[in-house]
């Protein structure tokens, strides 16, 4: 506190930083307590031969916001693996991604850091179809690159380390960058894996289309089953929701420290306005006291000679 009983600079600072971030943490666990409830009221659908008699009668049919089961077959062709032999897929990642040690200045420390040098997603149509052998059903999967969740499986991986000469260790150290290596990683999305759909489920000519929702709603396509995919979302939420508590009682400590350190610097002046109030009082009192007995001591009568 400053001597006038003002808030201090640094304690204006803590309140605003720890108040936005409260706002920031409650925003994020707003907007994901909105989507986990989206998903618990996602209307479960089973992919079998009943599936176009559902959708034929609702409205518009149209379920705005589905979860259908079904495995993975591709309509055409199907998507080979660049390292794996007998691999194919219907989606294909190949990443790039460059690891190196950085020289943090501030706390004198080497830190990991890495970054995508290089990413390129091949996708081939496909149809999410029924485990069971014998129905004639298929939904096709429209732009499968907008879901949160694609279900990858990581088929290949491989880290290329650096050669470094002496020149290049001392250069490395001048600049404060020290490549590790590169890592080259393969993902794809196998034919036959099974996988959860949540979106826009549209009966359109006699075909069943999975699409991404429409009004803001998330849309899935994850290796995971419906109840682990909600439970996750839920996980997400609990702790999205600790740690808003944990900042919003840190906001709340902070003014409570505020708020009381002002109340004491005030019934401290109001204390020593007090004291200082009663010593003018008794001094004030000293003062008449004293004033009769000096004009009396002034009359008395002069001593003879």
């Amino acid at each position: 506190m400053e001597s006038g009983g003002r808030p201090s600079l640094g304690q204006f600072i803590l309140l605003g930083t720890s108040s936005v971030v409260t706002a920031v943490l409650y925003s994020v666990y707003r907007q994901k307590a909105q989507v986990a409830q989206e998903l618990k009221g996602a209307k479960r659908i089973h992919l079998g031969e009943d599936l176009k008699s559902i959708l034929s009668e609702a409205p518009g049919k149209c379920v705005p916001y589905a979860v259908i089961e079904g495995a993975v077959r591709s309509v055409k062709e199907t998507l080979n693996s660049q390292f794996v032999e007998n691999c194919k897929g219907v989606i294909q990642r190949l990443t790039l991604q460059e690891h190196k040690m950085v020289w943090n200045r501030t706390t004198h420390l080497w830190n990991d850091c890495s970054k995508i040098i290089h990413q390129r997603t091949n996708t081939v149509p496909f149809d999410l179809v029924p485990h069971e052998d014998g129905v004639d059903v298929a939904v096709r999967v429209l732009k499968p690159l907008d879901s949160l969740d694609l279900g990858l499986e990581t088929v290949y991986e491989k880290f290329h380390p650096s050669i470094q000469s002496f020149t290049d260790v001392i250069g490395h150290y001048i600049s404060g960058e020290r490549p590790k290596g590169i890592q080259e990683t393969e993902e794809m999305l196998k034919v036959g894996a099974t996988l959860t759909g949540v979106g826009e489920l549209v009966l359109d000519n006699n075909a069943v289309r999975l699409q991404p929702p429409k009004q803001g709603m998330q849309y899935y396509l994850s290796s995971q089953d419906f109840d682990s995919l909600l439970q996750r979302q839920e996980s997400s939420v609990r702790l999205w929701k600790v740690l808003m508590l944990v900042f919003g009682f840190a906001t709340c400590a902070t003014l409570f420290f505020i708020l009381r350190k002002q109340y004491l610097q005030r019934q401290e002046r109001l204390r020593l306005k007090q004291l200082e109030e009663e010593f003018r009082e008794h001094e004030a009192r000293l003062l008449s006291g004293a004033q009769p007995r000096t004009g009396r001591a002034s009359r008395a009568p002069a001593s003879c000679a």
